[in-house]
């Protein structure tokens, strides 16, 4: 009998939510179905699941850290990789619908529109790590990938703050997503490491 491949259900459970926003999207395009406003629409849906997605990437680590959720690692490079991707249809949306891809324009919306230049600033700093999140790279980097990724943390600070400048009145939500990147930050410290896998030996004791 031949061995049927077996199917790794988070995994294709992570493709599944990653991909829903652009499916969404694309159905809401079809049939007219955006606001009245249809390119600020489209802009903010690629852009807030970039942020969404990344925000789930830095939560990896600590999920395995504080929890034991080995599951979380398998899935980290994909979910950097989906949040990468969102961020380019993000900054492709507003280059192209906003500007017309006109690099003159493009400057100068950087230049003078703080929440652009924030926003570009975060797309730039993830480019890096997109390129490096193959195994060679893993390999050729050594000990420097871990300090290079760590850089991942400064891409979602700007791009909370690209998101509270841009919504202006309302930054509960993207306030949220700031304290979540900050408590994931702390996450990573010495300190709550030890602590989070002491409990853990002893809840398992207990358990046992």
């Amino acid at each position: 009998m031949l061995n049927t491949p077996r199917i790794d259900v988070f995994r294709v459970a992570t493709h599944v939510g990653a991909l829903s926003p652009l499916a969404l999207l694309i159905r809401d395009i079809i049939f007219g179905h955006l606001s009245v406003n249809p390119i600020q629409d489209i802009i903010f849906r690629t852009g807030k699941p970039a942020l969404v997605l990344l925000v789930l990437t830095l939560a990896c680590t600590p999920a395995n850290t504080i929890f034991g959720l080995r599951s979380a690692l398998r899935i980290r490079r994909m979910l950097g990789l989906y949040a990468f991707s969102y961020a380019s249809l993000h900054f492709l949306m507003f280059a192209g619908l906003d500007y017309g891809f006109n690099p003159f324009l493009l400057r100068e919306a950087i230049i003078e529109k703080p929440y652009a230049l924030v926003g570009f600033s975060a797309f730039l700093t993830l480019i890096p790590l997109a390129i490096t999140s193959t195994d060679n790279w893993v390999r050729r980097l050594g000990k420097r990938w871990k300090k290079i990724h760590r850089i991942a943390y400064l891409a979602g600070i700007l791009a909370v703050v690209h998101y509270i400048w841009l919504v202006k009145s309302d930054i509960r939500q993207p306030l949220a997503f700031g304290v979540a990147v900050i408590l994931l930050m702390l996450a990573r410290t010495r300190s709550i490491k030890i602590a989070a896998t002491r409990l853990r030996i002893r809840l398992r004791s207990l358990a046992g």
